[in-house]
């Protein structure tokens, strides 16, 4: 079998689908993108097409390889995100040759169902208990939401107490039968990092996400002493050896490699099997389309420290398009109580509609992250 094409569709609210076909009429379906960088990954897939075609699709370790370490440069966050878009759609391609789902081609099924956790709040949160309600009510029992907007390296308390107001309002609703995950977007500096982490203690968090930026991780030494929550980071780190760093440091609970950033499913279950080995949890992110939370519910199934999954139905992002609107059948996102059943069709277990993607091509997306200032005018984390 020979690859002889490669197809990109990029489309709202702010994805890029890659299919991947062969001479022997089997398809594989990939998300290549970075969000707010889709046409440099486009690019960067175009110019690893040309080692692709005539290759044989079943041979993924040693095509991964070639792309990654056949150029004298190598990684960073658009060329991982090419190669992670190409790796699952080949690995779409092999399961689609053995008829199985790519789990039992990775060891097989290690779990009988997958928890998963949705978004509440926005960018700059707000009303977060009435959309907890709507979440708890469909079933969740997880939910994540942003902890705060801008701050400054020295913040004014009052930032802190509104983020505390939040949270506090979510357990005089629910108590502790909600788990709550808290998302610091990487937009917090060490020192006002310490003083939420401290006040939010008291809430139980189910993880304190990038408390600091990944570049900072030696700042998470002072951050853990102030706070008994599960550290999680890892969604801006880009292969093994990023996570290598991330591990060796000691100080973190969760990591959360993203499938269409960090190599596809080929680097990250190397990955979630190095987190084992330092008794780490793994929490795929994936605020992304259907076909990367598929390849993500694919590594799951066969990773027994995967604990819980992202995903981005209703997602603040989702303008234009949701998570089940590219998708022939959305019945293999329906989530029972909080959970998504195993999958069972071949290979991504997914089916995309591509004449809806085609369709939606010509309008294209050019999806950028605002730019945010702190009071006194300087650039602040977003």
């Amino acid at each position: 079998m020979k690859i002889t094409k490669l197809k990109l569709y990029t489309v709202v609210p702010r994805w890029q689908f890659l299919k991947i076909e062969t001479d022997e009429g089997y398809w594989g379906w990939g998300e290549p993108v970075v969000e707010g960088r889709a046409g440099v990954v486009r690019a960067a897939v175009k110019e690893l097409e040309r080692y692709l075609i005539g290759k044989d699709p079943m041979d993924i370790e040693d095509i991964w390889q070639v792309l990654y370490r056949g150029a004298f440069y190598r990684g960073g966050p658009e060329v991982m995100s090419a190669i992670a878009g190409i790796d699952q759609a080949l690995w779409d391609i092999k399961g689609k040759f053995f008829g199985t789902p790519i789990y039992n081609l990775l060891g097989g099924k290690c779990r009988d169902k997958l928890r998963v956790y949705c978004w509440i709040g926005g960018d700059r949160p707000g009303d977060v208990v009435e959309a907890a309600r709507d979440k708890v009510n469909h079933g969740y029992s997880a939910i994540k939401m942003n902890a705060s907007e801008e701050m400054h390296y020295i913040d004014s308390f009052q930032k802190v107490e509104a983020v505390i107001a939040r949270v506090q309002a979510l357990r005089e609703e629910f108590g502790n039968t909600l788990d709550i995950g808290i998302d610091f977007h990487g937009r917090l500096h060490k020192s006002m990092a310490k003083v939420l982490a401290k006040e939010l203690d008291q809430f139980h968090p189910m993880f304190l996400e990038e408390p600091v930026l990944t570049e900072n991780l030696e700042a998470l030494r002072e951050i853990v002493r102030y706070t008994s929550a599960p550290i999680a980071t890892g969604e801006r780190a880009f292969s093994r050896w990023d996570f290598k760093r991330i591990l060796e440091a000691g100080y973190v609970d969760i990591i959360q490699p993203d499938l269409s950033h960090a190599g596809g499913i080929t680097e990250c279950k190397k990955i979630a099997s190095m987190a084992e080995a330092y008794d780490v949890a793994v929490a795929p992110h994936c605020p992304l389309g259907p076909v990367a939370l598929s390849a993500c519910v694919q590594l799951d199934m066969c990773t027994p420290n995967v604990f819980i999954q992202e995903q981005s139905l209703g997602i603040h992002y989702n303008d234009g398009a949701d998570l089940l609107d590219y998708l022939k059948d959305p019945a293999l996102f329906e989530y029972r109580d909080g959970y998504i059943q195993v999958p069972t069709k071949p290979g991504l277990s997914v089916e995309v509609d591509e004449i809806k993607l085609e369709e939606m091509d010509k309008i294209g997306h050019n999806w950028k992250n605002p730019v945010w200032r702190n009071f006194d005018g300087t650039v602040a984390e977003w």
